[in-house]
Parts: C-alpha cells; sequence; structure tokens
C-alpha cells in the first residue's frame, strides 16, 4: 500500500491472502438511469432518490470476470505473516488459514504460494481479450478469469502491460464458452456530479454492484507521468482493481484503480484511469505488445507566480521549456530553451502536466503545429514527433574539466550591485578553481554561485552554491556584469522577480524565478 500522507493512504485494488485485509475496490452512491425515470419534476427527483438500475446491472455483470493469480514465494525463516487486528470480521478466517500452516504460517523457510484477487473485464468476446490493472497480475505465476457464471478459464497469455498506466491486457481460448464483451465510451464528455456504476470483485465476494457519481476529472495523485484520473464517490475496495467503471449508456469510462483511505477501504475517494487514455493503451498492447508514445524531448515546467511576475505573463497558461534534448524532434523543429508552448497540435496546453499526457497520445512520426510564446512574441512552429524509448530517462552527469581561466572576485561595483539585487547570494566568474571546486564541466560558460544564505529568498527558491547561472532574463550571460546589466533592464520594466536559467554540475538546466528588491 502508498502512503499518501501519514493519515491517508493510496492503495492498489486487488487483495493478497497474505495481507492483513485486503487492496481496493469501488462501491456506494446512488445511480439515475434516465430511460427509468418517470417524468417528475428535478426537485422531486433529487429528493425521491434515484430508480433502479437493475436492467442495466444485469446486461453487464456477465462481461466482468473476477481474476484470481497465484504465484510461489521463497520462505524466509523468521519472517513472520501480517496478523489481522482483533476484532475484525476477518480474524476468524485468517487465525483458521494460518494455523493450518507449519509454525503457525508465522516464519519457517521454504516456498509458499500466496493468493491474490482483483477484477477485469472483456473487450472483445472473440478473441477472449480481457483487461485489468498490471499491479493485479505482476508476478504471478497462474492467472485464472472467474465468471458469473461460476466457470473459469485460464489466462493463456499477457498481450502486453504498461506499468505506467498500470494496465494490462490478457487472452484467454473462450473455447465452446461464449463470452460477453464491454467497449469504451467516451470519459472527456464525462462531466463532474453524472452518474456512474462499478462492477467488481471487492473483498473477494464476486460480482458486486456499486453506483456514485463522478466527483472530479483530471486527478493527479501523483502515481505517474500520466495521471489524470477520474475521480468518484463510488465506493472503491480491495479487490476491484482492475474493474470497469460504466456510464449510464453501459459503457467503460474508467479503470478503477485506487483509493485514498486512511485504512484501505472506501471513504468515497476512489480514481480510475480514463477510457480516452486507457482505450489507447489497451489498442497499443494488442497491436505491439508494448506501449508506443510519442516524444518531443523537451524538460518543461509549469509557469507558477513567480515565474510568470519573471516572464511578464499569465500565470498556469502554457509549459515553460527549461531544456531542449540536442538532435531530438523538439530540437529540429525549431524549439529553444525558454520557450513557452500554448498549444499543441491544436490542443491548448495549461500547465507542464498537459503537455507530456498530449505528446505521448500523438502518433511517432506525425507533423504538428506547436503554438509558442518566445520572448514575448506568438509563432506558429512545425514538429515531427519522435517514439518515445522507454529505457532512455537517464542523463549522465557531466564531467569535471580543467577550463579557461578568469580574474578572481573582488570588491567590484558590479559585485556590490548584485548584493543588493540578489540578497544572499555571491557569485564569481568561472575559473579553474572554481570549475574544479565545484565539478562544472569547461564547456559551461556562465557565472557561478560560490556562497548562498540558507534564509534568503533566493535559496527558498532552490538556488545552491555550484549552480552556474547561464542565462538572465533569457540572454546568455557569462561575466558580473552581463547579470548587472539584465537586472538592470528587469528593474526598469518593473517586475519584481528575475528569470534565472541554472545549470548544475551533472549537466542539468532549470529556470528558477528570484524576487529582487
Amino acid at each position: 500500500m502508498r502512503v499518501l500522507d501519514p493519515g491517508l493512504a493510496l492503495a492498489n485494488c486487488h487483495r493478497k491472502a497474505r495481507a492483513t485485509v485486503g487492496f481496493l475496490g469501488l462501491a456506494a452512491g446512488f445511480v439515475t438511469l434516465a430511460s427509468t425515470l418517470a417524468p417528475t419534476p428535478a426537485a422531486a427527483q433529487f429528493r425521491n432518490g434515484p430508480t433502479t438500475i437493475a436492467p442495466l446491472a444485469e446486461k453487464l455483470l456477465d462481461a466482468v470476470v473476477n481474476i484470481s493469480t497465484s504465484q510461489t514465494v521463497k520462505g524466509a525463516e523468521g519472517v513472520p505473516l501480517p496478523r489481522v487486528p482483533k476484532g475484525s470480521p476477518f480474524e476468524e478466517f485468517f487465525e483458521d488459514f494460518f494455523n493450518k500452516r507449519p509454525n503457525g504460517g508465522r516464519g519457517g523457510g521454504g516456498d509458499r504460494k500466496v493468493s491474490s484477487l482483483g477484477s477485469g473485464f472483456v473487450i472483445n468476446a472473440e478473441e477472449g481479450l480481457i483487461v485489468t490493472n498490471n499491479h493485479v497480475i505482476e508476478g504471478a505465476d497462474e492467472i485464472v478469469a472467474n465468471f458469473a457464471d461460476g466457470s473459469k478459464l485460464k489466462v493463456d497469455k499477457i498481450l502486453g502491460r504498461d506499468t505506467k498506466t498500470d494496465l494490462a491486457l490478457l487472452k484467454v481460448t473462450p473455447g465452446k464458452k461464449k463470452l460477453a464483451e464491454v467497449k469504451f465510451g467516451n470519459s472527456t464528455s464525462m462531466k463532474v456530479g453524472d452518474w456512474v456504476m462499478a462492477i467488481g470483485n471487492p473483498f473477494g465476494l464476486g460480482g458486486s454492484v456499486s453506483v456514485g457519481i463522478i466527483s472530479s476529472k483530471e486527478r493527479d495523485i501523483g502515481s505517474g507521468p500520466y495521471d489524470e484520473f477520474l475521480q468518484t464517490d463510488a465506493a472503491i475496495n480491495k479487490g476491484n482493481s482492475g474493474g470497469p467503471l460504466f456510464n449510464m449508456n453501459g459503457e467503460v469510462i474508467g479503470v478503477n484503480t485506487a483509493i485514498i483511505s486512511p485504512s484501505g477501504g472506501s471513504i468515497g475517494i476512489g480514481f480510475s484511469v480514463p477510457s480516452d487514455s486507457a482505450a489507447v493503451t489497451v489498442d497499443q498492447l494488442r497491436l505491439y505488445g508494448e506501449t508506443r508514445r510519442g516524444w518531443l524531448g523537451v524538460k518543461i515546467r509549469s509557469i507558477t507566480e513567480d515565474l510568470a511576475e519573471s516572464l511578464g505573463v499569465a500565470e498556469n497558461v502554457g509549459a515553460l521549456i527549461e531544456s531542449v534534448t540536442p538532435n531530438g524532434p523538439a530540437a529540429k523543429g525549431g524549439l529553444q530553451d525558454g520557450d513557452i508552448v500554448l498549444k499543441f497540435d491544436g490542443k491548448d496546453i495549461s500547465n507542464s502536466r498537459g503537455l507530456p499526457k498530449v505528446v505521448a497520445r500523438t502518433p511517432d512520426g506525425k507533423q504538428v503545429d506547436v503554438d509558442i510564446l518566445r520572448k514575448g512574441q506568438k509563432q506558429t512552429i512545425k514538429i515531427v514527433v519522435g517514439r518515445l524509448q522507454e529505457t532512455d530517462d537517464k542523463k549522465p552527469a557531466a564531467a569535471a574539466d580543467k577550463g579557461g581561466s578568469a580574474p578572481a572576485p573582488g570588491n567590484t561595483p558590479a559585485e556590490k550591485t548584485l548584493e543588493q539585487s540578489l540578497v544572499g547570494v555571491k557569485l564569481a566568474p568561472l575559473t579553474d578553481d572554481q570549475r574544479k571546486k565545484f565539478g562544472i564541466d569547461a564547456k559551461v560558460k556562465g557565472v557561478v554561485v560560490t556562497e548562498i544564505d540558507p534564509q534568503s529568498p533566493a535559496a527558498q527558491k532552490g538556488l545552491k552554491a555550484g549552480d552556474t547561472i547561464v542565462e538572465v532574463a533569457q540572454e546568455t550571460v557569462s561575466t558580473l556584469d552581463d547579470i548587472v546589466k539584465s537586472i538592470d533592464k528587469i528593474k526598469k520594466a518593473g517586475r519584481k522577480a528575475v528569470l534565472l536559467r541554472l545549470e548544475d554540475a551533472k549537466g542539468e538546466l532549470r529556470f528558477v524565478a528570484v524576487p529582487i528588491p
């Protein structure tokens, strides 16, 4: 179980027998099926509550499966199995289970079988394709799909899995069994307050239906780079992982994945991977056995209040390009460091979170229009999107090198001016000694931060000793005088912060907006 806050836990929604109680699920709420409502006034409708959703649930139950897995876990002497709290409704079950094992099941050597339960749903009856969460089947030696009528089919193959969206595509052989299937719907069209229904396997109970509404959209819960979860108040409990979230047309608009909970049980805050994202991932897993995401080749950040002030733009508009990968798609298309991406392929970009998701869904080789703001001027450039290589996400650190020399710092007018503008920050030209001291590559040009007051505004914004200032207000600098001139321009423009571009000893570039008096 992953912890979000000291009192709140983010839990995946499958259940393991070795766990204290289980993992996730979806329950509770009220759903109104428009076709069955009597023509009563809206106020009376909400006061009296919803009518039955039984016909819809009956139609969908057969397409939802319970996923059971087993895996062999190496035993370890002295490693205890978890205990159930006294008074728990599961206490008797767990005690019986453990007491039948050697040494009371509490330790000892030897391998042991561990079971796991989750949910899934059939998207292609003829081919026997089932969607679930990756964490439900991760590490499994055997996977079995259990259907609502009591029949079972062993999973023949895992066609593909994607850890970033936590999705997996399984294949069974239907044989003589006629499977029911469901289709993906449009999650983008869902609105906050729309009724939804979940069917799954909470706590291993199987075939459980729960209903609620969409509480929010595009939630970022910190689980991956493409977070945009649907939030629902329908109760999600352990065992519901990988199960479908339906709209009132019986279409899958989400894959139930996680909850926030202090105990692991539902408190009405559940999260589902939206179908618009899941459908693309599942289709790629079916075709290629892997995901093929678009790649731009940039490092980005959102426009915060202080950055907006230093750039003279509105807050939370666009994604700021901190650096461009050499010879990457962005570099070849003419995107530059310091550009602000406003639109990508016709889609508005309001922050840094939005750009990676839009790029990832863009096919490799597609040429797109990118609207940018460059030094206050709007323009459009064309970029041919590349393919993201999942393993090429680490960059080697820049090696220290012996560079050229420069005059040692002194009590010059430039330094005095900088002390008044960048309070608590001491700067120096890049000499051989400074490069050696901070491990700065010979190719780096700029002015190095030698000391910084930890209580200063600059330190609070992330500036640290060893950083090299390579740009001020999107102008290249190489001397103290260059920085003074750039800051003077910022002051005359009436701005309260100056935008610095920094490079650390590893060669990582970033923007920092530092307040100035």
